[in-house]
């Protein structure tokens, strides 16, 4: 009696199907720890950037090493998109689980470079240039990483409860944030600024390599949703062009995606490294303790900014998206100025500064990620989401750093603020127009 070898589908994982009640325990940790791992990676590039800025960029003039290491590091942003895309396209063809393999592995691969890489004065050039690489890798690791979560967990949940499964995205951030502060904290306290420069900021980044590959470890057994295993035919056979189609089609979701992104990467990236960058530049050499004030303020706004996240993405399964973040938004453009008089190098007023900042903007990352799987069909789902999420943040993320730093150099800090405040004012008027998804069953 003969007998048929397995196919290559048929050694896989049977597919996740969301049960009214269950919990899906195993997909949510396994998308959830491998998201908080590469967000770990690419957050302590803003973190540490101060400290390193001078080793890798020649360090007769600080100005000019630490605004190319921001650089750097928008230039990264610009290839969130086709990492966005190409990740996305090869989730919406094949399965979530392989992209979100390939994006924890690019995102280890250039954290242990970074980690182990030699300064501007052991080998030159090559210094800053396998930097410029190493972060585009990365960039591509985390292009692809929201978008492919995001739409798997949201196949895995159910319609009523897709905003507190979600939430779990951000949970597993907040968590990689909070281990970041509180490395940040302790290297800071324990070396000195002396040591951090010499070797302290490559503790980070190898601890994210490691971290990343049990994130790596941890998906290889992800099971595909049984909403992606339902519809991945329609994304091979009717969809050749998937930008142009969702352009074409859904040129609405484009919109709003690009709306909910556009202040979330601004808020995001001013918080998380802008703020604190500016803040040790400016107070380094009058207060020594600045620098351990602001990790000190950081990770205590982020243990709230983690315990807001569940009970405001079950708030969005009850009152909607919309109002939800309508609160992020109107916040940011009534109060980012008046909350830039809070830019001090004491612990007081740099705790009320971030508690407020991320409070506020929790009530967007909880459900940023449902909203816009929520916006787009299942056949162009990653993509759509991967693409036009990755533009946004690249021109408004990316940008921000440098600009804040620009500004800060120029005796314009001030101004920044107002720039932040301008684009929440925009995104309101454009979510304003979006459509309520809350509870929506996907297309």
């Amino acid at each position: 009696m003969s007998t048929v070898a397995p196919t290559p589908e048929s050694t896989l994982p049977p597919p996740a199907t969301p049960t009214p009640g269950a919990f899906p325990v195993k997909p949510i940790a396994a998308a959830t720890v491998g998201h908080a791992v590469e967000w770990f990676d690419w957050t302590i590039y803003g973190l540490f950037a101060t400290y390193f800025a001078t080793q890798i960029f020649p360090k007769e003039n600080e100005d000019l090493a630490l605004l190319l290491t921001f650089a750097t590091f928008g230039a990264a942003f610009f290839f969130r998109p086709l990492g966005g895309w190409m990740m996305g396209r090869v989730a919406d063809l094949t399965g979530r689980r392989g992209a979100m393999l390939v994006c924890v592995a690019l995102m280890a691969g250039g954290s242990f470079v970074i980690g182990a890489l030699p300064t501007y004065d052991q080998i030159g050039i090559w210094s800053p240039l396998v930097l410029v690489l190493a972060r585009i890798a990365q960039g591509i690791a985390a292009g692809g990483e929201l978008s492919n979560t995001s739409a798997y967990l949201s196949e895995v949940a159910p319609a009523g409860r897709r905003g507190r499964y979600v939430s779990f995205m951000y949970i597993g951030t907040g968590v990689a944030l909070l281990l970041a502060t509180t490395l940040g904290f302790w290297l800071t306290r324990t070396l000195g600024p002396a040591k951090m420069a010499e070797f302290g900021w490559r503790i980070p980044f190898i601890l994210g390599g490691i971290f990343a590959l049990v994130g790596l470890f941890m998906r290889k057994d992800l099971k595909e949703s049984a909403h992606f295993e339902e519809h991945k035919a329609k994304a091979v056979d009717k969809v050749k062009n998937p930008l142009m189609t969702t352009l074409r089609l859904y040129p609405k979701s484009v919109l709003h995606v690009v709306g909910t992104t556009m202040l979330f990467a601004v808020a995001y990236y001013t918080l998380i490294g802008s703020i604190n960058s500016s803040v040790v530049k400016k107070f380094a050499k009058t207060n020594p303790d600045v620098g351990q004030n602001v990790f000190m303020a950081l990770t205590i706004s982020i243990v709230i900014f983690i315990a807001l996240q569940y009970p405001l993405g079950a708030l969005s399964d009850k009152i909607g998206r919309k109002p939800m973040m309508l609160i992020f938004t109107v916040f940011y453009a009534v109060a980012m100025v008046p909350l830039s008089s809070l830019i001090k190098p004491d612990l007081l007023s740099l705790t009320i500064l971030y508690v407020l900042g991320m409070s506020a903007f929790a009530f967007a990352s909880c459900i940023l990620p449902a909203i816009m799987a929520e916006l787009f069909p299942t056949e162009v789902r990653s993509t759509g989401i991967g693409a036009w999420y990755n533009i946004t943040v690249a021109i408004f993320g990316g940008g921000a750093p440098y600009l804040i730093t620009w500004l800060n150099q120029n005796q314009m800090g001030d101004r920044f603020f107002w720039v932040v405040s301008a684009v929440a004012a925009v995104a309101t008027l454009i979510i304003l127009t979006m459509p309520e998804t809350r509870g929506k069953k996907l297309d």
